[in-house]
């Protein structure tokens, strides 16, 4: 059932719940993307209400002039809480989701039952992460050296450059652009401005003493999950899982960057075991 989230500054953003159980909202990637999460929703809406959105700007959601901020997201993803009335809730983001996620977690505590940060890149500089990243981007692209020259040659934002871009992010070669392709179903405008704006914002937060501090002292269980084949670097989230007091970490091998579509079992798992036992207060 989709139902429409209006902000406190009067956006509209679409948003959708299905399932029954405890409230899971999720938060997708991008910035500057759309919810990609009907695998995901499948697969846990017999253990949760879940709760899917479109961020400001993006994919279903009104388009508007934003403002890009990380704060202004937190604030639409509090607007998605009330509107569904709920006093607290599950987060799981991915990738820049996962940012987004535990941006709120850090300003929300009191409203967050759990974590689930999946695919995401530390606390850690920007930097840190961002040059092995784009060494292996070329690198699992060029294995397909028709796919990469394809890629260079195309605009940048049409649907067939972010499918190629996209399939970078799976591990099975010869299903990624299968997976990708499924990504880009409905396929939605790009909102590069949006995405400009929240990187540049994420590049000055990232590897700050507040950030750490913040993590150190946090009192909500998390749960990190990073496919092993993910391009980005998973020891770029070691920095979190180090800060953080009440952290388990999975690691699913043979999945890229979206471990649910390649690894969809152990994920599950991840997630049932984390919820069972993994949000038992730490002696």
């Amino acid at each position: 059932m989709t139902e429409t989230v209006i902000t406190d500054d009067g956006v509209r953003l679409w948003a959708s719940r299905s399932g029954q159980g405890e409230p899971l909202v999720l938060c997708h990637g991008g910035p500057g993307l759309w919810d990609m999460f009907e695998d995901v929703t499948a697969m846990l809406e017999d253990r949760a209400t879940v709760i899917r959105w479109d961020q400001r700007g993006c994919g279903r959601s009104e388009r508007c002039a934003g403002p890009w901020t990380t704060g202004r997201f937190v604030a639409d993803l509090d607007a998605v809480r009330r509107h569904f009335g709920l006093e607290r809730m599950v987060l799981l983001g991915h990738s820049w989701g996962a940012q987004l996620a535990l941006s709120y977690t850090l300003a929300h505590p009191d409203r967050v039952d759990g974590l689930v940060y999946v695919g995401g890149t530390g606390i850690d500089p920007w930097s840190s992460w961002r040059g092995p990243f784009g060494e292996n981007f070329l690198a699992r692209l060029g294995e397909m050296p028709e796919r990469l020259a394809r890629w260079r040659e195309l605009p940048d934002g049409g649907r067939e450059w972010a499918v190629l871009q996209w399939s970078v992010d799976f591990e099975d070669r010869e299903r990624a652009l299968e997976h990708a392709g499924r990504l880009a179903e409905p396929w939605f405008e790009i909102n590069f401005e949006c995405s400009k704006a929240l990187g540049a914002q994420t590049k000055q937060t990232l590897g700050t003493p507040e950030l750490y501090d913040s993590c150190q002292a946090l009192t909500v269980p998390v749960l990190i999950v990073d496919g092993e084949r993910d391009p980005r670097p998973r020891w770029s989230v070691d920095s979190l899982e180090r800060a953080l007091p009440w952290v388990r970490r999975v690691v699913l091998a043979g999945a890229g960057h979206l471990p649910w579509v390649e690894d969809p079992r152990g994920f599950r798992e991840a997630l049932k075991s984390w919820a069972v036992s993994g949000r038992e207060s730490p002696a």
